[in-house]
């Protein structure tokens, strides 16, 4: 046991203490300077100034009683007792451990008792003061025969909340088996008790809870109930959470039954009503909160804040918005939490409508914005697309914290403002505040979307220079250098991690930057790798490593992946069927690509867009064009890129005036602006069916839409195909000036093979003899072919190959 002495400074006078009010009576300051006590006040009775201090503490103003027990000549025990209780009820913590600190400086005088050191303790609890709670066990150990069973609760209470929160450092440094230490300190007190009462239980059930010990919980719990001692309403409030933690539904029924007989002081209990709303909503069981919820005759707004925070936990936000307006109608005066739950509900529709008539009602009924409610608006408009109006508001916030720079840097990142993003930042800094780990990654995002390789690089070393450490980061640093190009920055990176250490996320950042960035073999590779680490791969994993396998031709990996997906429920995710209808398609298997697509529970716009562009791929437009109807018949509204897979599809089945339709309803029915891509598309369509002067008097119309590399390319393409020389010369000279400082080398060829087509070999050397003086070289042509489970890759007059003698030795034999 620590030493007795209490490790607050105290002077010990030679008379009745009292205490000098500090200067104006400040009662945010105490002070701890003894003195000689006042003229005794003889007309003061213990019964009655105990009442009188009790009601002055009760109205929120303990250092006026204080004033008035310095004028108490040799008060009593109790009178101490009030003026520490006082301090404690109006969150003083501090101030009651030092008037304790003076009362044990007089303890000739007078002495503690139980209600002292049950109070005290429970100041050390409220403060986390475990030195002095230690100091205090002490005391009442040295103090008291036999101490009360309020003495034990409350040593009991102060070890459960102290340990909850303490680390190594804070027990005077490292301790093996830190959580077991704590464990086992908290179980020995409530083991001493030879009597248990209800509080004593609860709080060791809320202990059990608070360290994630549910099964725990849940058996002390079935104990109290042995013992005989009756469930109070506070029983059922900590035990619940324990339920929902397991993920128990049967036991959550159960014990709500027993709820419903345990009498009407915890049934109609506010705290009660509303744990059981949350108990039963983690679980996803929103019905029966909802037959909670509608059962209760009186609510106040803590359970109508339960019942909407449920439904935005299961993604539900129409019934939160519903249950919102229901309780504004029926009078319910909201506070933070109800706003702040409309506004994340607002934010997960993402309808502007609705964000604009919250935020007036919400300015309406709030006198001051707090700063939480006014950051949510901020996110609620972002979320909405109204990015300007979110900017308007933080421009004009008076007050701002981290989370308000934050949550705009974040907004202008994820609406693909990244330029305006970093340059809040910057005026972030300017203005004093640090960036924490929600800035960073937002910046090292708008790095990765800008291919800014620079700012990547800083914000890097910022953050090793700073020590700066935040789960996830390598994965984001990771995913920075690989979508900027710099892919070996990010292997080394990744090697040098400790591969113990590596979660799902690093790993899927790698495998993701080396596909991404044509590294095929190398993410295969990686891939295995975190199979043999034992670590599990989830979606994001196969969603990555999908496209690999059909960029590969490694179908039978493919394959073994999708039984893998199926075997751990991961098939019916919306990314990994995406994934694997991709896979299937690009390799050839189109009926698996079907039967994979159908099996997709909930579709999106990739999803039909991915199986759009496998039957386009495939020479199949009529089918392609059915499912863009579907798609638009279930709800699902097409984006610019499910145009570019429908215009291509049109393109390769040659039904250029369908194609043509689509297009000019782009703009027309769904308000999207077409791009170079749907403008190729077009040219290419066109051009593939011999419509090449038609294609080209499309793309003279585009005007400076049309100065694209892209479109002109294709457009000397179809010049190629059907042989139109003269065009094809003129498209040439037009590409060449456009490109005149990057490699030219496929429109030379593309141009030469024109002039080959017709015989002009005149011009063919002409052309080859200009490629040779700029040093020009055709790309070599590679491939990959699967031979037992390995793969090979191949490139054009191929030496490397180790087995490249033999393979030329047996093609030899087939001439």
């Amino acid at each position: 046991m620590a030493s007795s002495a209490l490790p607050l400074p105290i002077s010990r006078p030679s008379t009745t203490p009292s205490t000098v009010s500090t200067a104006n009576n400040n009662p945010s300051h105490s002070s701890t300077t003894i003195i000689c006590s006042p003229p005794p006040n003889p007309t003061l009775r213990t019964p009655s100034i105990r009442s009188r201090l009790s009601r002055i503490c009760q109205q929120g103003q303990p250092h006026v009683a204080r004033q008035l027990f310095d004028t108490i000549s040799q008060p009593k025990t109790v009178l101490w007792n009030t003026i520490i209780i006082g301090y404690i009820c109006n969150n003083m913590p501090h101030e009651a451990l030092l008037f304790y600190s003076l009362m044990k400086s007089c303890s000739s005088l007078t002495k503690c008792d139980s209600y002292t050191y049950s109070s005290v303790l429970k100041a050390c609890a409220l403060s986390r003061n475990f030195r002095t709670g230690k100091a205090v066990h002490c005391h009442f150990i040295r103090g008291l025969t036999y101490p009360s069973r309020i003495v034990y609760n409350a040593l009991l209470n102060f070890y459960a909340t102290c340990m909850s929160s303490m680390d190594n450092k804070e027990m005077g440094g490292y301790i093996e088996g830190f959580d077991y230490v704590k464990h086992d300190l908290v179980c020995k007190v409530f083991n001493m008790m030879r009597k248990r009462d209800v509080v004593a239980w609860n709080t060791m059930i809320l202990w059990y809870v608070k360290t994630e010990r549910y099964l725990e919980a849940v058996k002390l719990f079935r104990n109290m109930m042995k013992t005989g001692i009756k469930q109070s309403a506070v029983s059922f409030v900590n035990i619940f959470p324990a339920i929902s933690g397991l993920e128990d539904y049967n036991n959550a029924e159960v014990l709500y039954g027993m709820l419903l007989k345990s009498g009407d002081e915890c049934v109609d209990n506010f705290f009660v009503v509303s744990s059981a709303i949350s108990m039963f909503a983690e679980l996803g069981c929103l019905d029966f909160a909802r037959k909670i919820f509608d059962n209760c005759s009186l609510r106040n707004i803590e359970i109508w804040n339960t019942m909407i925070g449920g439904y935005l936990q299961n993604n539900v936000p129409v019934e939160g918005i519903k249950l919102f307006i229901q309780a504004m109608e029926l009078g319910t005066v909201f506070d933070d939490v109800t706003f702040l739950s409309a506004l994340i509900a607002v934010s997960q529709l993402q309808q502007l409508h609705l964000a604009e008539q919250l935020h007036a009602y919400v300015i309406k009924n709030e006198r001051k914005l707090p700063l939480m409610v006014a950051n949510a608006i901020l996110v609620m408009y972002s979320r909405c697309g109204s990015i300007h109006t979110s900017f308007e508001i933080f421009d004009k916030m008076p007050v701002r914290d981290v989370i308000s720079w934050n949550t705009m840097v974040s907004a202008f990142v994820q609406n693909g403002l990244d330029d305006e993003g970093l340059l809040l930042v910057y005026e972030m800094q300017k203005q004093g505040f640090l960036v924490d780990s929600v800035t960073v990654t937002a910046i090292l995002s708008a790095a990765s979307n800008l291919r800014n390789r620079e700012i990547g690089k800083q914000t890097h070393a910022y953050l090793l220079r700073h020590g700066i450490k935040f789960q996830g980061m390598d994965s984001y640093i990771i995913d920075m250098y690989a979508k900027s190009g710099l892919i070996r920055y990010s292997q080394i990176l990744f090697e040098k991690s400790n591969s113990s250490n590596r979660d799902q996320a690093t790993w899927n950042a790698m495998i993701a930057g080396l596909a991404q960035n044509g590294l095929i073999e190398e993410a295969i590779v990686v891939f295995r790798k975190m199979l043999q680490q034992n670590v599990v791969p989830n979606a994001v994993t196969l969603a990555s490593v999908l496209p690999a396998c059909s960029l590969m031709g490694n179908i039978d990996l493919g394959k073994q992946l999708h039984g893998f997906s199926v075997r751990n429920l991961l098939d019916s995710n919306v990314f990994v069927g995406t994934a694997l209808v991709d896979m299937y398609s690009k390799s050839g298997a189109l009926k698996l690509a079907e039967n994979m697509f159908s099996k997709i529970p909930e579709k999106n716009s990739v999803t039909y867009t991915t199986m759009i562009l496998a039957y386009g791929q495939h020479g199949l437009g009529e089918q392609a064009l059915t499912l863009f109807r579907s798609m638009q018949v279930s709800g699902i509204q097409p984006d610019a890129i499910t145009f570019v897979a429908v215009l291509s599809a049109c393109g390769y089945a040659g039904l250029v005036d369908e194609g043509l339709h689509i297009f000019y309803s782009m703009e027309r029915e769904f308000n999207i602006q077409p791009s170079t891509e749907h403008y190729c598309c077009v040219a290419d369509m066109l051009g593939k069916v011999g419509r090449v002067y038609e294609a080209y008097e499309f793309v003279e119309q585009l005007g400076e839409m049309g100065n694209s590399l892209e479109i002109w390319g294709s457009l000397l393409a179809s010049c190629r195909l059907h042989q139109k020389s003269y065009l094809g010369e003129v498209v040439a000279k037009r590409l060449l000036q456009m490109d005149t400082e990057n490699s030219t080398t496929g429109y030379h060829v593309l141009l030469s093979n024109i002039y080959a087509g017709e015989g002009n070999w005149e011009s063919v050397d002409r052309v080859r003899k200009e490629m040779k003086e700029k040093d020009m070289r055709k790309a070599v042509g590679c491939s990959w072919i699967e031979v037992a489970g390995c793969v090979n890759y191949f490139t054009s007059k191929d030496q490397e190959h180790p087995q490249s003698d033999k393979l030329y030795e047996l093609l030899g034999l087939h001439k």
